[in-house]
């Protein structure tokens, strides 16, 4: 299992990122989660197949309509302990 955490910037918030986030990664069957953060950025923990997390993470330079991701920070992660995706509080 692959597992990273994303930092996105740009217009990211306010387009309805996490839900688009949320609709993506469940569709490719990823767990984690999708948070936005206090300095205008949105974190995201993507984890499972590599195939599936790679296409997640290629979607996510694009966005939903609306948003303009300016950069995309990457690092390995440890998988969330529980199945499925969500949505967490602005941390």
């Amino acid at each position: 299992m692959k597992a990273r955490l994303l930092r996105i910037r740009g217009r990211v918030q306010g387009v309805g990122y996490r839900d688009w986030m949320v609709r993506e990664a469940s569709a490719a069957r990823l767990s984690g989660w999708v948070r936005n953060r206090a300095d205008g950025t949105v974190e995201a923990l993507l984890a499972g197949e590599e195939a599936a997390v790679g296409s997640v993470l290629l979607a996510a330079r694009r966005g939903p309509p609306g948003a303009f991701v300016e950069t995309i920070e990457e690092s390995f992660a440890e998988p969330p302990e529980e199945p499925g995706f969500g949505r967490r509080p602005t941390l």
